[in-house]
């Protein structure tokens, strides 16, 4: 295993419906669901509240 992508191991429970979206969206674009997961946390923002 890469050690870039070994640092944390998550494990998340989905809908069917959640499911079945994620297969199809990367059934259409031909990427893996860590890839697709991983890009949508990356666009996550987060606002500092000091």
């Amino acid at each position: 295993m890469n050690k870039k992508w070994a640092a944390k191991r998550l494990t998340i429970n989905l809908t069917s419906s959640e499911a079945e979206k994620l297969e199809k969206y990367c059934s259409m674009t031909g990427r893996p669901a860590t890839d697709v997961i991983r890009e949508l946390i990356r666009s996550l923002t987060i606002e500092d509240k000091e």
